[in-house]
């Protein structure tokens, strides 16, 4: 492998024994002989390959034509990251790359046993790696010697910067030998940077990857306008249109991710959740679920999930809108790594577009405005899923065949086809019907050229062409927080319902009506099953004619209210999260049209439970895995 020549031999074989077929931009500029022995400021996206970049970089420095390192003493190099699993990561890369010569990693992190570290570095290391804070102690506790350091690497100094790590970083700058070398990597250079930059190395080449240049290429970056209330509907939908197989929500605050991990659990999303206020065990547990498949969605702010690695991340959603450009690109750049492509979404409410446009200006994205995938987008695209499911086109077992004979025989293709069917969209999770809006502003939208699909205007409204239908009752009322966004899905869980076959429901006290379409009924009761219970031991109950909604009913417990007059007789259901319900709604103005839809003005309080796996469904490969 002609990018090898100018590798140390023991490095090149480590590469050769993982599959290297060839280098990076930014591992390629750091074998450049002009940079033998010269600091660098190295400005390179996360998942560039950085890591074994400046391992690349380091390797003649330290080995100086040797094969193999010499037995461990003092520390020779120093690798400062800015969190603990950013850290770990940067010490397991390197053990793979300096295998073959003998190199000795110690790591020293914050939420480690400061005691086990001492004693590592007392046995001795070549190479140290740990953040800013257990250096410093270390340092000055006269754990860790410096006097033998060869370089010292800054990986990910904007983050270590924003973090609050710049005394830290000049004091174990300051405490290094004066002629070692200094490398920098940041995602991005801002005035900060440069100034450290020049106040700790000497005469630094600058290096920009092609990569850079054309910022975060292999990265779909798509806003997406919707209305305030349904941010949380819209994130939903988005899992549920990509079916990636790994994705990052990202919020602002901890209340914001502990919401939205509530409200997605309870959609049967199988999700982690990252903020502050883990202990890195649980940190670490998370992380690990999110590798192994476990966990298919991470909803994280932007501190905790800093320096994270999950591999095959293809979709980023930011659930709220990031403060600055830097963060946009750091959140984004985890995805679209090593030539795999992603899609970064930025979820955005009409109110805050221009925020969001000066956003990504600054970064310098050109992002596709659009809409966000609607509940037909979404079936759509399961249908396109089902026809390409591998399963179709592969052989059947000879044991099988006697069965599938008799099934014929008994039920013909045409059935079993469409038991198929019902068998498969039972398995997904329903989404959500989005308010309307316009990508252009106030004005009522007239197309959606800039949507996902192109599809027939939504005909949502009152269902007053809903046909025949059969009411039923089920026991769970406002006494019990009933509400129609877990009400909906679990109907159509259990019941093999689509949302297009349950019409009204209205809340009582004690009990909810739900009105199902005549065609549906029969086949709902069936696959309820003999006892009539639903999951969380639910009963459901034919009953005969229309309930009487006439008798006087406590309030709702959600926002979005129609006009007084109106509520009697209203007979749509709202299917997306309710805000917080305001008892005191006097003086609360009409629109002008006249109509009030029971939507969800208030800003949804919850923030969202992730639905399902595999298209982001409560079952298949999104489904939680049953304990033992």
């Amino acid at each position: 492998m002609t990018d090898l020549n100018s590798v140390v031999p023991a490095i090149a074989k480590a590469l050769a024994k993982r599959g290297y077929a060839a280098l990076t931009p930014v591992q390629k500029a750091m074998l450049d002989p002009a940079l033998a022995a010269s600091d660098a400021l190295v400005s390179a996206q996360t998942g560039s390959g950085k890591t074994v970049a400046f391992g690349l970089a380091l390797a003649p420095t330290l080995l100086e034509g040797e094969e193999r390192f010499a037995p461990a003493a003092e520390p020779l190099a120093l690798v400062i990251a800015p969190t603990r699993e950013l850290a770990l990561q940067v010490k397991r890369e390197l053990e793979w790359l300096y295998e073959m010569t003998g190199a000795l990693i110690v790591s020293c992190v914050g939420g480690m046993d400061i005691r086990s570290e001492r004693r590592s570095l007392e046995r001795g290391a070549h190479i140290v790696v740990g953040t800013p804070g257990r250096l410093c102690d270390h340092i000055r506790r006269k754990a860790l010697d410096m006097s033998a350091l060869k370089a010292v690497v800054l990986d990910e100094a904007d983050e270590m910067l924003d973090l609050g790590f710049r005394e830290d970083l000049e004091f174990i700058l300051d405490a290094a030998p004066g002629d070692r070398r200094t490398l920098m990597f940041s995602a991005t250079v801002s005035s900060a940077i440069a100034k450290l930059a020049k106040s700790y190395q000497r005469d630094a080449v600058r290096i920009s990857t092609q990569s850079e240049e054309k910022q975060h290429v292999d990265i779909e970056y798509r806003a997406l306008a919707v209305a305030p209330a349904d941010r949380e509907n819209a994130i939903i939908n988005v899992l549920r249109y990509y079916e990636a197989t790994n994705a990052i929500v990202f919020c602002s605050t901890r209340a914001a991710v502990n919401h939205l991990t509530a409200r997605f659990n309870n959609r049967n999303f199988s999700v982690v959740a990252l903020s502050g206020e883990l202990t890195q065990n649980e940190r670490t547990h998370a992380l690990q679920a999110m590798r192994d498949g476990r966990a298919r969605v991470c909803i994280a702010t932007d501190v905790a999930a800093r320096g994270i690695d999950l591999p095959g991340l293809d979709l980023v959603i930011h659930a709220d809108l990031p403060t600055n450009p830097e963060t946009l690109l750091h959140r984004s750049g985890r995805t679209g790594r090593a030539g795999r492509k992603g899609v970064s979404a930025l979820i955005v409410p009409l109110n805050a577009r221009r925020k969001a446009e000066r956003i990504l200006d600054a970064a310098g994205i050109a992002a596709a405005w659009a809409l966000p995938p609607s509940a037909e987008d979404v079936m759509r695209r399961d249908d396109e899923r089902l026809l390409a499911d591998p399963i179709l086109s592969e052989a059947g077992r000879e044991e099988d065949q006697v069965l599938v004979s008799r099934l014929i025989a008994n039920h013909g293709a045409e059935k079993l086809a469409a038991a198929f069917v019902r068998l498969y969209r039972s398995n997904q999770s329903a989404p959500e019907d989005l308010i309307e809006v316009s990508i252009e502003g106030d004005r009522k939208r007239q197309r959606r050229d800039d949507a996902f699909e192109p599809r027939e205007p939504s005909q949502k409204g009152p269902r007053d062409d809903f046909g025949p239908s059969v009411w039923f009752s089920v026991s769970v009322g406002r006494k019990q927080n009933a509400e129609p966004r877990w009400l909906i899905p679990m109907l159509c869980r259990n019941g093999n319902l689509t949302k297009r076959e349950i019409g009204a429901i209205k809340m009582q006290p004690e009990e909810t009506y739900v009105e199902i379409s005549a065609d549906s009924a029969e086949a709902f009761l069936q696959a309820v099953g003999p006892n009539k219970t639903m999951e969380r031991g639910i009963r459901v109950t034919r009953l005969n004619g229309t309930p009487d909604f006439g008798r006087p009913a406590a309030a709702k417990p959600y926002g979005g209210k129609k006009p007084f007059g109106e509520r009697r007789d209203e007979t749509s259901h709202d299917e997306r999260p309710m805000g917080k319900f305001k008892k005191d709604f006097k003086g609360k103005a009409t629109p002008a049209n006249g109509e009030r839809n029971e939507k969800p003005w208030g800003t949804a309080a919850g923030k969202p439970k992730f639905e399902g796996k595999g298209g982001f469904a409560p079952k298949g490969k999104f489904a939680k895995k049953k304990q033992g």
